[in-house]
């Protein structure tokens, strides 16, 4: 039997409740190896990869409020690797250069079986990681996305649209932790003593640099805050409806 990969996580993008609803209950319940979280168009689709990490992003092109290809489009912009397939009855060649010019990896046309999604899906992954069997999820271990930025902890880079930064090692070390607690309260002494070994005077305004810097590379986008509390914590917020307890 061939190997597959283990449990993938995909964003389905698609105003249609009926096809919503076979493609999950199919992909999760029949085909069994996927979790399936379904938005209605195009500006729900970017809140939600916003809030999650996702192995493939499956979209149909015409939606409301904010159609398939604009929104791959400012996908590109922070998650250029993500695999992205359109699912489209829209048969025009221009629409197709179009979506595959906004960034889309490969077309179905519908209408389609499940199953030829599951095949479709599997050969995208298989092209974008041909030496693994692991799915792209696996990189939230150290890649997070903040807001529009996407953080690199093995790379120690931070990225918005074509702006690249390369953090020092403190940096990231602080950031890292900020990013596993979004909107929580990172005690500071406890972060101190994780990363400097000490909580005195000079590692606490050491502390209060890295910070102020980090707030400046984040200034670019108006949802992200962070907060510091004097003497109890750090708190890192990236939704505009999600503040920080403090």
């Amino acid at each position: 039997m061939e190997s597959r990969n283990p449990i993938v996580k995909v964003l389905l993008v698609e105003d249609d409740k009926n096809l919503c609803f076979i493609l999950q209950s199919t992909l999760e319940d029949i085909i069994g190896n996927y979790r399936v979280t379904v938005a209605s168009n195009g500006q729900e689709g970017l809140e939600m990869l916003a809030a999650g990490v996702f192995d493939i992003i499956v979209s149909d092109v015409e939606m409301p409020l904010l159609n398939g290809t604009e929104m791959v489009r400012q996908i590109r912009l922070t998650h250029p690797d993500l695999p992205i397939l359109f699912i489209t009855g829209m048969t025009n060649v221009r629409d197709v250069i179009n979506g595959y010019q906004s960034g889309a990896d490969m077309y179905i046309k519908k209408p389609f079986l499940p199953e030829e999604l599951d095949a479709h899906i599997q050969a995208l992954l298989k092209l974008r990681h041909p030496e693994s069997n692991t799915p792209v999820c696996e990189e939230e271990k150290t890649v997070f996305h903040i807001g529009k930025y996407r953080f690199s902890l093995t790379q120690r880079t931070l990225s918005f649209g074509n702006e690249n930064w390369t953090l020092t090692k403190r940096e990231s070390e602080i950031l890292e932790r900020l990013c596993q607690h979004k909107n929580e309260v990172v005690n500071r002494d406890k972060l101190l003593a994780e990363l400097w070994g000490t909580t005195d005077f000079y590692a606490s305004r050491s502390l209060d640099v890295f910070v102020t810097k980090l707030r400046k590379y984040l200034s670019l986008d108006p949802d992200i805050s962070l907060k510091t509390l004097k003497s109890i914590g750090l708190c890192l917020s990236d939704r505009p409806g999600q503040k920080c307890p403090f």
